[in-house]
């Protein structure tokens, strides 16, 4: 189904009408947070687990599980591996798997992830619980190897069709970026999303529509996350029309009032293409989809074949380097979490940021580790020492006791659960540094006094197997030979849907995911323009449609979109100044006499 098409409700309505638990596996923290607060609101119950969270509160949600707590329990599909996960899931009651975004379990996919490869594992523990696969965007061949590595017997397939008929595609050759978009916005100041490649361009560009007093706000994953909540919140509230973005913005977010998507540089393949203009018009009305390039997006597109695929020497090294970045020995046990900043290491080694993310993707679809979005989570502290211990330790440390007297009187509930605690307003309470309540804490915490979890903002990388030396790493070469085979296929696609003004932008893509269609779309811009040039001019039309009804000169301009909005300000004119058309009531057009 397409972005906006439903597909959570296809597993969360049989959730709650099922008895026992719906497993959701979605490689997407931040969309399973969402999910979650959003089926939380409804009174529905839901959790997820995911990276970095404390080792008692995973135990807790999976008690909760077993003892059938929740509707729907969201989890990570490398989750699956872990130890811990493996001692408590033969004794839930799941009713349901659902498998999102499921195109990452092909290797033919755009997005393949070998953890993906594990969840038919479940099979073994749940022979009678359906399997629900999901997905935006897959085409023929990657919906067959969907099916064939999750194990589904005898699956049916249930597709949308890929045409969204309420987005007008265009794609345009521009020299002039900036211009093009402050033109589009400045047209039209309606909700939308601007999608760039990288952070820097998301900056400049947010701050260059400011300048020109479009309110923009920029979204990428190296800002803080509380600037990119703050930045998103804006832009759901409507405080702000536009948001510009790196291309994981928009995964999840339910908003269904956006009209323009417009790609400041061209995408790296059809599937992106088709999610990110799919997040305009999720409501049915009229949207707007615009594809910017010139020559060094065509360049860029070509050259990514060879670069999206570094040399084994240079993956070797990569390799080598996160192990000591993160400290791992060799031999070292698997399945454990570290942070992980790509700047930082990058910095550290001195190493190309884009070759080595593609190698670090490389090495992750090796089944070596696996790369988590950054996260934000609050920090929270609960008390697991009873009052007499408390008292105990309050006798001999009086500076120990004076901290947790100011947080059991800030903060009631710290004996019953973990709670969300500000530390800026304790250490303000305190008057003494927050780096020195946090030390005292973490002093708590090794003594099992409290549990504290701190913030963890910087990426997740989820370490899974047994560390071996740089020399004597296995690459599987065929396998990352036919994946570039099959890169270079993606490629020559989207290339070709972008140079290719011959033909109906619908058909190309409907032709792409395996869907025939025979007839043009007749709203994206080669549909418009072959309108165009079947027409004599525009007077003769807009003497045809004041002739059958009424129309405001707005609404005139709407309906007749395949002329620019000069030309027929110009053609009505004239039009008037003969005396052919006139304005009934100042506002009406109507015939006045025959030309």
């Amino acid at each position: 189904m397409p972005t906006g098409g439903g597909k959570s409700i296809c597993y969360q309505v049989p959730a709650i009408l099922l008895s026992g638990v719906t497993l959701v596996i979605s490689p997407l923290i931040a969309l399973m947070q969402d999910q979650v607060a959003a089926l939380k609101a409804k009174g529905i119950n839901a959790a997820y687990l995911s990276a970095g969270m404390h080792n008692s509160d995973v135990k807790q949600i999976l008690r909760n599980t077993i003892e059938e707590g929740y509707d729907l329990l969201y989890i990570s599909p490398e989750r699956i591996q872990t130890e811990l996960f493996l001692d408590y899931l033969p004794v839930m009651n799941i009713s349901l798997i659902a498998v999102d975004e499921a195109h990452c379990v092909s290797q033919w996919g755009h997005d393949f992830r070998p953890d993906y490869l594990k969840i038919s594992s479940l099979r073994n523990y749940f022979k009678n619980a359906p399997i629900v696969a999901l997905t935006a965007s897959a085409t023929k061949e990657v919906e067959l190897d969907i099916a064939r590595q999750l194990k589904l017997n005898n699956p049916s397939f249930f597709k949308q069709s890929f045409e969204r008929k309420n987005i007008n595609y265009e794609v345009r050759y521009s020299e002039q970026k900036y211009k093009d978009v402050i033109d589009v916005l400045n047209t039209n100041t309606v909700t939308s999303i601007v999608y760039c490649r990288s952070r820097k361009q998301t900056e400049q560009l947010s701050n260059t529509l400011q300048q020109n007093n479009i309110n923009a706000l920029p979204y990428h994953a190296g800002m803080s996350t509380e600037q990119r909540k703050s930045n998103q919140e804006k832009w759901m509230s409507n405080s702000i029309n536009v948001i510009v973005a790196t291309t994981a913005f928009g995964m999840g977010i339910d908003k269904s009032d956006v009209r323009n998507v417009i790609h400041f540089d061209a995408p790296e393949h059809l599937e992106a293409y088709f999610q990110e203009s799919g997040r305009a018009g999720r409501d049915g009305n009229q949207s707007y989809s615009l594809l910017l390039y010139n020559q060094s997006d065509i360049t860029r597109l070509e050259e990514s074949i060879n670069n999206q695929f570094p040399p084994y020497d240079f993956i070797r090294k990569v390799y080598q380097s996160v192990v000591e970045y993160i400290q791992v020995p060799i031999g070292a046990e698997p399945n454990k979490y570290f942070d992980f900043d790509l700047t930082d290491f990058c910095k550290k080694f001195k190493l190309p940021a884009f070759t080595t993310s593609r190698a670090l993707k490389l090495l992750e679809q090796e089944g070596l580790w696996t790369l988590n979005e950054a996260i934000y989570k609050p920090t929270t502290i609960q008390i697991l020492a009873d009052r007499i211990e408390l008292d105990n330790i309050g006798k001999a440390y009086p500076d120990v006791h004076i901290i947790i007297t100011i947080l059991l009187r800030l903060y009631g509930s710290l004996f019953y659960h973990p709670t969300v605690v500000n530390l800026n307003i304790v250490s303000k309470h305190l008057k003494i540094k927050k780096s020195t309540l946090v030390q005292t804490l973490q002093q708590l915490e090794r003594k099992e006094v409290i549990r504290f979890n701190q913030p963890k903002e910087k990426p997740q990388l989820f370490f899974h197997h047994y560390r071996v030396d740089s020399k004597q790493l296995l690459i599987d070469t065929e396998r990352i030979n036919a994946l570039k085979k099959a890169h270079k296929k993606r490629t020559e696609a989207i290339l070709n849907f972008i140079q290719d003004d011959t033909a109906c932008r619908t058909r190309i893509t409907l032709q792409y995911f395996g869907e025939e269609n025979k007839k043009d779309c007749g709203h994206c811009d080669f549909c418009l323009s072959k309108r165009k040039k079947q027409l004599s001019s525009p007077e003769e039309v807009i003497i045809k449609l004041v002739t059958q009804e009424q129309f405001t000169t707005q609404a005139l301009a709407q309906t007749l979109s395949q002329y620019s909005k000069e030309e027929i300000t110009d053609t009505l004119r004239h039009l008037i100044d003969e005396g052919i058309i006139g304005l009934k009531e100042g506002m009406y057009l109507y015939l006045k006499r025959e030309p």
